[in-house]
């Protein structure tokens, strides 16, 4: 059991690490191409894609590395993930995160919590 707490701990603080090195405008530059599904204000515009706008940084880190490794499945995702480095990835979920949770715009549309084709337990909005 130890061993285990020490696993997850040592995962946990190099998700922890890479995040907190994150340039969020780099992320902005590079969001550019993720705004056709998820929004440019990371509230979604397609009904099956997740809102992005103000996630859980660590969260989007680890589910953007799964797409890319092939742990994680969508078909779109795998795609757009493949071609991303550990930083743009880092820099992207730094970008998401300090958006506003609703965009910072009234309304907005699509997404729902679990629009991943149910490849995750996490909401996708938050209140």
């Amino acid at each position: 059991m130890n061993a285990t707490l020490v696993t997850a701990a040592g995962v946990w603080l190099l998700l922890v690490g890479s995040a907190l090195a994150a340039d969020p405008a780099a992320g902005k530059a590079k969001a550019a191409q993720c705004a056709a599904c998820h929004g440019a204000n990371g509230i979604a515009v397609l009904p099956d894609a997740p809102h992005l706008a103000g996630q859980n940084e660590i969260y989007l880190v680890k589910a953007l590395k799964d797409y890319r490794s092939g742990a994680r499945k969508h078909e779109q995702m795998s795609v757009m993930a493949k071609g991303l480095s550990d930083k743009d990835i880092d820099n992207l979920a730094a970008w998401y995160n300090r958006m506003p949770p609703g965009g910072g715009a009234a309304g907005g549309g699509g997404g729902t919590a679990g629009s991943d084709g149910g490849a995750s337990g996490s909401t996708s909005k938050k209140k």
